[in-house]
């Protein structure tokens, strides 16, 4: 076989890529190792009609008016802003930490003092990494700092990284800030909605181009000597790619837990977070992640107890399972293949 570009992997970088070079009249070869394409967003329903993630949700959103009119040439859309509630201290609290945050789990005149401070010294609508928060010495932005960080950054790190916030890049702890407003909505992006048939289908649709061949269930290097090719893109581990020359990365993956629970909804939002009461790190509800409606299905929550998301050293990330009421829980760690630096 002769192709123009060899393309290892079949996720988004992988589909995107075949579809755009397709449509320019190359010739591509997609070759993936798992036996799907999608990814780590690839879903598929379960026995009970709930459309899981098997790797985690997957949330869409993106400030990209041309990223957003161009992935929905392969699907049509479900409205679906994303909402995150952490418990702390007994309480479910919105989360990233917020103003609305600040008066769930303080008194009023506190509340005030500090919404106040935090507008005049950041201005409002920022998003304040926490290790920034905590060089502050105005007294009460400190106490803030010291706070959130012990309360919703310190425990939930630990159990996700097996490191300390300040042992990570601050381009890990800066992924979930402080936002300066009463916005509870986990993303703040123009465009924001899951695919309405799925994940799946939308790169289905991506790869089903007359100029794309795909071969599932095969090793890129089974087929490299048997396919000429003027190009390769590998959209894999970067460490694999270069035959671990100075070891493997030091990946951080996730163990899940699926349950099914008879009612509608386990949980009010599509995922709560447990930084310091369980051995796992969070509980994504699969049957809150599909923008419509109240539909029965399953929640996964972390590796131990309750359905969730828990965390992993080393490898790569791994199906997990969860569950929820009439609905699909996770319980899992932080994010799936992100390298410690």
């Amino acid at each position: 076989m002769r192709v123009d570009y060899l393309i290892v992997g079949a996720g988004f970088t992988g589909a995107t890529l075949a579809e755009r070079l397709a449509a320019a009249g190359k010739r591509v070869l997609v070759v993936e190792r798992r036996d799907h394409i999608g990814g780590n967003a690839y879903d598929e329903m379960d026995p009970h009609g709930v459309l899981v993630h098997r790797y985690g949700p997957h949330i869409f959103h993106t400030n990209s008016k041309k990223v957003f009119d161009y992935l929905s040439r392969f699907t049509e859309w479900r409205p679906y802003y994303h909402r995150v509630r952490a418990v702390v201290e007994g309480k479910e609290v919105p989360l990233p930490f917020s103003l609305a945050t600040l008066r769930a789990l303080f008194s009023p005149r506190l509340a005030d003092r500090l919404e106040e401070k935090l507008i005049a010294r950041f201005g409002y609508g920022a998003r304040v990494p926490i290790l920034r928060l905590r060089e502050e010495e105005d007294p009460d932005l400190k106490f803030l700092a010291d706070y959130v960080y012990r309360n919703v950054f310190e425990g939930y790190t630990l159990k996700q990284w097996g490191l300390r916030p300040e042992e990570l890049s601050p381009s890990v702890t800066g992924r979930v800030p402080v936002l300066v407003s009463h916005d509870t909505r986990y993303f703040q992006d123009a465009y924001q909605a899951m695919p309405k048939e799925g994940y799946t289908a939308l790169f289905r649709r991506m790869l089903a181009h007359p100029n794309i061949k795909l071969l599932l269930q095969t090793d890129w290097k089974e087929v490299e000597g048997e396919v000429k090719f003027a190009h390769l893109i590998f959209t894999g581990p970067i460490d694999e790619f270069f035959g671990y020359l100075h070891g493997p990365l030091p990946y951080r993956s996730l163990r899940f837990r699926m349950e099914l629970h008879p009612g509608p909804w386990a949980q009010k939002v599509g995922t709560v977070n447990y930084p310091n009461e369980h051995p796992y790190t969070r509980v994504p509800q699969a049957s809150g992640l599909r923008g419509a409606g109240r539909p029965r299905g399953s929640a996964p929550r972390g590796p131990l107890g309750l359905p969730g998301h828990g965390p992993q050293a080393g490898g790569r990330c791994r199906g997990h399972r969860g569950s929820q009421a009439g609905s699909l829980t996770w319980k899992a760690p932080g994010e799936a293949l992100s390298p410690r630096r």
